[in-house]
C-alpha cells in the first residue's frame, strides 16, 4: 500500500482470498464442501448445519462430531465461529435428561429453544 510517499512493507500471508475476487465466492464454496463430518451435514454458503437422529436409548455423538469438523476446518484454513454456533434438541432428547453440553474452543455451545436458518425461525417444539 502507498500513501503519499510512504510504502508499506510486503506482507506474506498463508491464506485468504482478495475481498470481491471472482474466484472467492467459488474458493469458499469449494472449501466449505470438503467439510464432511461423520453425521447428516447441510450447507448453504457459509452456514452449517449438523443433525443427529438418536434411538431413545442412546448417547449422543455430537461432541465427535464437532471436533472432526473443527479439524477439517482448520486443515482447510478455516475457522468455526464459536460465536455463531448454536445446539438446539428436538423431541424425546426434551424429556429425558438431555446430552452435556457440546463444547468448542474449551467453551459451552449455547443450547437454545429456537433460532433463525436461512430466514426461517425453527423452535424445538416445531411449531
Amino acid at each position: 500500500m502507498k500513501i503519499g510517499n510512504i510504502v508499506s512493507d510486503w506482507l506474506e500471508m498463508s491464506a485468504g482470498m482478495p475481498q470481491g475476487s471472482y474466484l472467492g465466492p467459488l474458493t469458499f464454496v469449494i472449501l466449505i464442501d470438503s467439510l464432511q463430518p461423520a453425521c447428516m451435514t447441510h450447507k448453504y454458503v457459509d452456514d452449517t448445519t449438523m443433525t443427529e437422529i438418536l434411538n431413545k436409548s442412546a448417547g449422543s455423538c455430537m461432541q465427535s462430531f464437532v471436533e472432526e469438523l473443527v479439524q477439517q476446518s482448520t486443515e482447510a484454513g478455516m475457522i468455526v465461529n464459536g460465536r455463531e454456533t448454536k445446539e438446539m434438541l428436538i423431541g424425546a432428547a426434551l424429556l429425558k435428561a438431555p446430552p452435556p453440553l457440546v463444547i468448542l474452543n474449551y467453551a459451552p455451545v449455547e443450547r437454545v429453544a429456537t433460532f433463525k436458518l436461512l430466514g426461517v425461525h425453527v423452535a424445538s417444539d416445531l411449531k
